[in-house]
């Protein structure tokens, strides 16, 4: 992740950072709590009435990207061979022009370490996600908190319903670029804040998901060794009922290790 501050010339300001996450090529944008909507950048302004301050990656890169060289211009081949770039990249022409515009009088300027009001929020954002059934999930969170959510009771995001009513689309939820929000299909996104107190609190840590995950699960060869025998047997007592698979796979299923330990009772 590279980080910007972003910086008013004209008011002598910090407004906020820019964060690029560059195996995503995402960007987001984090504005301090004391900028009000005169002081932020107008693209933003309508946030910031709201009292958001993260702005949304969609949200964030159409900012860049006023800022910035077109991709559709003429002459882009050019102005690429001219800066050796092989392609089109929004944060190497950010950092190219440090960000300016004849719109105002901003620029960015590399920073190393985050501002502490950057790390704060940070600790809200998502550390990992899966699906359950009925349309829930369990999110985990970077403070440790954890919570179950019926993404059923969350009608106020946009296209919910798309989700709600798509298999194959609520399936296909995952972490965003800094845990700062979920995704489906990398096309719908709900950010990680509307997240953090919504649905039910679960006692229970990440860490300690994982550490279930990790003496819990086995794979065929496990299996094999913990019966003492081999995957033909095993073969057998899946199609006779007497252990089920969790997840199925080509080379080989996985098993609850207490579904497996049940099977020699």
């Amino acid at each position: 992740m590279k980080s910007y501050e972003i910086y008013d010339n004209d008011n002598g300001i910090e407004i906020g950072c820019l964060l690029y996450y560059e195996k995503d090529k995402c960007f987001i944008v984090e504005l301090r709590d004391t900028v009000d909507e005169w002081t932020a950048p107008l693209l933003f302004s309508g946030f910031v009435k709201k009292g958001i301050y993260t702005i949304p990656r969609d949200i964030s890169l159409l900012w860049v990207r006023e800022r910035i060289i077109p991709s559709g211009r003429q002459n882009i081949s050019m102005i690429l061979k001219n800066h050796r770039l092989k392609e089109y990249d929004e944060m190497k022409f950010m950092e190219i022009s440090e960000g300016r515009s004849s719109q105002d009088s901003m620029f960015i300027r590399k920073i190393d370490i985050l501002p502490g009001y950057v790390q704060n929020r940070m600790n809200k954002n998502l550390s990992g996600v899966f699906a359950i059934e009925d349309r829930k999930c369990i999110c985990f969170f970077a403070d440790g908190t954890t919570r179950r959510i019926d993404l059923r009771d969350m009608y106020e995001i946009p296209l919910a319903d798309k989700i709600i009513n798509n298999e194959s689309l609520f399936k296909s939820i995952c972490l965003g670029s800094g845990g700062y929000y979920l995704t489906f299909n990398d096309s719908i996104d709900i950010p990680a804040r509307l997240l953090y107190n919504a649905g039910v609190s679960l006692n229970v840590t990440k860490a300690e998901f994982v550490a279930f995950v990790k003496n819990s699960i086995l794979d065929t060869t496990e299996t094999g060794k913990l019966l003492s025998c081999s995957r033909q047997n095993i073969s057998y007592l899946v199609k006779s009922g007497q252990i089920k698979p969790i997840k199925k796979e080509v080379m080989g299923n996985l098993y609850l290790k207490d579904d497996v330990q049940k099977s020699r009772w």
